[in-house]
């Protein structure tokens, strides 16, 4: 079935948005992506007939309940978690992180261990690295492969041992854009008798996650990267947040998953999330699935996944044939099942701001910067400061968008090249 662009993009409707006559073309994606209008209105909705604290007996209240737990089911799905109390939701999946560190780090004793690796976003190594700081913990750094991008099972081997508590490990980078075996690698680490926990927020927008397939123990996510509001998920495996104690107030419930949401819940940000899913329901229906909402989902996510990797393929042969551009990543078409959409590149003569501004004027919206990935930039000896330019499809892009964003990025450097003569 052919994919269908023209409705899903219909679905979005900041993608009709122009500025002056010139029309946006959103490549910003891995940063945060564009909502349809379907989570827009739920948002407003839950405000208008649902704004009221949790606990009351009144219609608004029991309203804002049924909200969360709604929400929370669909995420139970989109996860394919067991339970619904395997889902923690907060603001952020770095804070998030955060407090699952400390919750654990309370188990653990001076002289323990955990690995962190060199291809994760910052949100996955600080957390870890302050409270080794704050419990005596040893720290081990894994390096990801220069060949192949990922880091490989091998890898892990000199790193583990009896005292590793924990492994933090991405999906798939937010630099690179090149996805672990995290299954494998999940394996590997449960073999030293350790816990994995998983950053798949870039991950999360581009693949299905079966939390269950991939054994792991803890698994993070931000739903504003798959087209939601701002919050981060994280899925605890039961038996082991029910053996945590993270901080709370006191008056607060200790039941699963609330011990680990502090204050009041964003329940409007709840109903956006709820409606969040409910997109990746309706595409897997648009395109033929008629079974269940796990179905659907499944469904789309492989539709999806194959238009993306022909907008990636556009966008890295069309990058090389440019010159003067250093792609760093995965550039083999034959590969591209191994990365996500995100495409982060270095020109001979140009700063990665430089371009994203010059882009920038033109409509064409990405990044530069370190992208928050300081290891991974550092071990390619990028200068964290400068860092890359950072281009991200999603799938309600264009191939026509992709063409147009090449041809501005090729004529913004004869521009600048002219000047410099």
């Amino acid at each position: 079935m052919t994919f269908p662009i023209d409705d899903v993009r219909a679905a979005f409707p900041s993608l009709a948005i122009t500025d002056g006559g010139m029309r946006r073309i959103y490549l910003d994606n891995p940063a945060g992506t564009q909502v349809p209008q379907t989570v827009a209105d739920a948002t407003a909705r839950c405000l208008i007939e649902s704004n009221a604290n949790l606990g009351g007996f009144f219609v608004t209240s029991e309203r804002a309940e049924t909200t969360i737990d709604r929400a929370r089911e669909r995420m139970r799905v989109f996860l394919n978690a067991q339970s619904a109390r395997e889902v923690v939701v907060g603001p952020s999946m770095t804070a998030l992180t955060f407090r699952m560190a400390r919750a654990l780090a309370r188990t653990w004793n001076a002289g323990d261990e955990i690995v962190v690796t060199r291809m994760d976003h910052d949100g996955n190594i600080a957390p870890w690295l302050t409270v080794a700081q704050e419990r005596g913990l040893k720290v081990r750094w894994v390096d990801f492969d220069l060949e192949t991008w990922r880091i490989e099972p091998s890898a892990l081997d000199d790193a583990l041992n009896g005292r590793t508590r924990l492994v933090a490990i991405t999906y798939a980078s937010n630099l690179t854009g090149s996805v672990n075996d995290i299954a494998a690698l999940v394996k590997r680490i449960h073999e030293a008798g350790a816990l994995a926990y998983v950053d798949a927020v870039q991950f999360a927008p581009h693949g299905c996650i079966d939390v269950q397939r991939l054994d792991c123990d803890f698994l993070a996510c931000s739903s504003y990267k798959f087209f939601g509001p701002h919050l981060g998920i994280v899925y605890g495996r039961e038996s082991l947040l029910e053996a945590l104690q993270p901080d709370k107030v006191r008056p607060s419930t200790n039941d699963l998953p609330w011990r680990f949401e502090l204050g009041t819940p964003q329940i409007e940000l709840f109903a956006a999330l709820d409606s969040a899913v409910g997109y990746f329901e309706w595409l897997g229906g648009q395109l033929g699935a008629r079974d269940d909402a796990r179905a659907r989902i499944e469904r789309a996510f492989e539709a999806a996944s194959a238009y993306e990797r022909e907008l990636s393929e556009r966008l890295i042969e069309g990058l090389r044939r440019q010159g003067q551009i250093r792609i760093l990543g995965i550039t083999d078409a034959r590969a591209f099942s191994s990365r996500v959409p995100t495409v982060s590149f270095l020109h001979s003569a140009r700063s990665p701001e430089e371009i994203a501004t010059d882009l920038g004027r033109r409509g064409v919206f990405v990044w530069s910067g370190n992208n928050y990935a300081l290891e991974l930039v550092r071990t390619l000896g990028i200068p964290v400061e400068t860092g890359v330019v950072r281009i991200g499809a999603a799938h309600y892009n264009t191939p026509a968008e992709i063409d147009a964003a090449l041809e501005y990025l090729a004529a913004a450097n004869k521009t600048a090249h002219s000047s410099a003569l």
